[in-house]
């Protein structure tokens, strides 16, 4: 299958960004791309920056316009197209949803963030209520699409919940980058820990995996930081944690060929889910435990 990724930077205009991503999708699709992965919350620039309620106008019901926007560009290039929205469910009530389109520009499935970050310039948990629809794979006309968003790409968990349920890539929609008063150093270890921890699930899980990230500086509107600089850095590893392509730091539409059979031989070689052993896991389902696997209260 050939998987296409863009990796762009977001102005305050919404319908520019909109348009640009049109651009570029059709770009991927015209070199042979099947499925198109956006990155997160791309129809503006990162909101979660301040903690501000006008910003709440920017949350659309889930179909709705974006919906319409998106689903009209798979039918048009006749893609599996990923999305990433802000949804409004209910007054009061908004998601960070990942919306997936069928190549006939239905709504194939939805996915709402299950892990939702708060830390400076994250400030996530003010926008997001946490995802209720669980981890489970989207059947799409390409495959069963095991689609996370972003800070769930930290926990090791939902991967293979997707896994387990016959997912056959793993996706993830993505907004991070640096702080200004990072070390070059340090900037160097997150990017890299970021890029291992998401390796690391292909190889658990014996399956292909897409994460694509955003580029560019972004001001912080309050002005009590210099914003954030987002690392881009998109990747498809296989299921082994190879690399098979990775972006730099600028913006970057690029198109990759997967042999989505490989998983079947690595994971032949590599029988990691046979040997679980699932009848020790009990202690998965608490917070914390002790040396006996006892609840830490």
């Amino acid at each position: 299958m050939k998987i296409g990724i863009v990796q762009q930077s977001c102005t305050a205009d919404i319908e520019e960004n909109k348009q640009k991503l049109a651009a570029n999708i059709a770009k991927v699709a015209n070199d042979g791309a099947q499925l198109v992965v956006l990155q997160e919350l791309h129809n503006s620039r990162y909101f979660c920056q301040t903690e501000d309620t006008e910003n709440f106008a920017l949350a659309e019901p889930i179909p709705g316009p974006s919906t319409d926007f998106y689903g009209e560009l798979a039918r048009k290039h006749h893609i599996v197209l990923v999305t990433s929205l802000f949804e409004r469910r209910a007054a009061g009530l908004y998601h960070n949803t990942a919306v997936v389109f069928e190549n006939d520009g239905t709504i194939a499935g939805k996915y709402r963030k299950m892990h939702i970050p708060d830390d400076p310039a994250y400030y996530e948990k003010f926008y997001f209520t946490p995802g209720d629809l669980g981890f489970h794979p989207i059947q799409t006309s390409v495959g069963r699409l095991g689609v996370q968003v972003c800070w769930d790409q930290w926990f090791p968990e939902g991967a293979r919940l997707m896994a387990l349920q016959g997912a056959e890539l793993l996706i993830y929609p993505t907004a991070i980058g640096y702080e200004s008063s990072d070390t070059p150093e340090e900037q160097k270890r997150q990017r890299e820990a970021w890029m291992t921890v998401q390796r690391g699930h292909a190889v658990a899980n014996g399956l292909p995996l897409v994460a694509v990230n955003r580029v560019g500086h972004e001001p912080d509107p309050s002005g009590l930081s210099q914003g954030i600089r987002f690392w881009g850095n998109s990747f498809v590893a296989g299921p082994q944690g190879e690399l098979l392509a990775q972006a730099g730091e600028e913006e970057t539409c690029m198109t990759i060929d997967i042999d989505m059979q490989r998983s079947e031989n690595v994971r032949r070689w590599w029988p990691f889910l046979r040997d679980r052993r699932i009848d020790e896991f009990q202690g998965l389902m608490q917070r914390f435990l002790d040396e006996n696997n006892q609840i830490v209260k």
